[in-house]
């Protein structure tokens, strides 16, 4: 495969793996991990929708930050301002599932706050699962690559926690892309000590080495956290969860989205992050087909997306915006209506036995 040709399946797997990621985990959001055996037995597959999959905020605001990229790959503040622009009518589309620090940072800039003064204390996980495509774009720049994190993060969120997650998930990317898709473990453990000195952040991180050590499973790791319950919505929980499966299962997409999933809780945000780590490892080419082709969306199909993502690297080569990619944005309003049914019948399910 040409240097090209890889880059777009890079680009194309850190896009698309968020989806899967999403799509597949979505179901399974806050549950517990009994709860999920009981429901669900054998091989996880897509079933949001009559055995199809659909997308979250999570691959939403991956797609955004995507598309912002396209019109403004130089300016981080101009980044920011297209980025505000994009959350503020996705906002008014009615999406499922806002987070609430989300939710109060896009009132407040239907408010008229400036992008800058938006964001609302936080240390959720709404950064970082938009955060992998910047690291894939800037994977050679360091300096832009921290500026456009930065600046996508204090969008919305006001914490280092937040902040530190989602540069995380971005540098985790970029050194996943210089070592062509091979991550080094003590190189990987190093950035991220650089990247804080909180107390808290070194002693995920030292939970993260010592179970990578001693070959723990993703089930004994998540229960060092105290997540026997399903992993929360918290950044420091989220991200290390991500971060430590992908360094546990490099190579094998199925077998890492699996074991992280069965854990339950925030699972399509940790599916999300999960599969654009993974996805930036193993390309277009190793996420599963029969998931993939299980994803039914419109507008933003996975057609759409493989679009967006063959973009970017071809702009980056140009060094020019290139332009977002068009959908037909009318229709996102009469998906997101069919979506918060099926949302709202998952809910109503969800109160009938098996409990667990």
């Amino acid at each position: 495969m040409s240097e090209s040709s890889h880059l777009k399946s890079t680009f194309a797997g850190v896009l698309l793996g968020t989806a899967v990621g999403d799509a597949l985990g979505l179901p399974a959001e806050n549950l517990s991990p009994v709860r999920i055996r009981k429901w669900w037995r054998g091989e996880w597959r897509m079933r949001f929708l009559l055995g199809r999959g659909m997308i979250s905020d999570d691959t939403e605001h991956t797609l955004m930050v995507a598309q912002a990229l396209l019109s403004h790959p130089d300016d981080a503040a101009a980044f920011q301002r297209a980025l505000a622009w994009k959350l503020r009518w996705w906002f008014a589309g009615l999406p499922g599932g806002v987070g609430l620090a989300t939710a109060k940072a896009c009132l407040k800039l239907w408010l008229g706050f400036p992008p800058d003064k938006a964001a609302a204390k936080s240390a959720g996980s709404g950064p970082a699962m938009r955060s992998a495509i910047i690291g894939a774009y800037f994977a050679s720049d360091p300096t832009r690559r921290r500026e456009f994190v930065a600046a996508s993060s204090q969008l919305t969120h006001r914490g280092w926690q937040a902040e530190t997650a989602a540069l995380a998930v971005a540098e985790c990317v970029t050194l996943t892309i210089q070592n062509q898709g091979r991550p080094q473990r003590a190189e990987v453990l190093a950035m991220l000590r650089s990247l804080s000195a909180e107390a808290e952040w070194q002693s995920v991180l030292s939970r993260i080495e010592s179970s990578l050590s001693a070959q723990n499973t993703v089930g004994d790791f998540v229960h060092t956290l105290g997540l026997d319950r399903g992993v929360s919505g918290y950044a420091l929980h989220v991200v290390p969860v991500a971060i430590f499966v992908w360094l546990r299962h490099p190579d094998d997409f199925r077998t890492a989205l699996t074991a992280a999933l069965e854990c339950g809780g925030d699972t399509d945000t940790v599916g999300a992050i999960l599969g654009a780590l993974m996805g930036a490892n193993v390309g277009e080419q190793g996420i599963p087909e029969d998931w993939l082709d299980a994803i039914w969306e419109w507008p933003r199909s996975v057609a759409f997306m493989k679009q967006v993502a063959g973009r970017l690297p071809e702009q980056a080569v140009l060094q020019t915006s290139v332009g977002p990619v068009r959908c037909f944005w009318p229709a996102i309003l009469l998906r997101n209506l069919l979506f918060l049914v099926v949302v709202l019948v998952h809910g109503l399910r969800r109160l009938a036995p098996p409990y667990g």
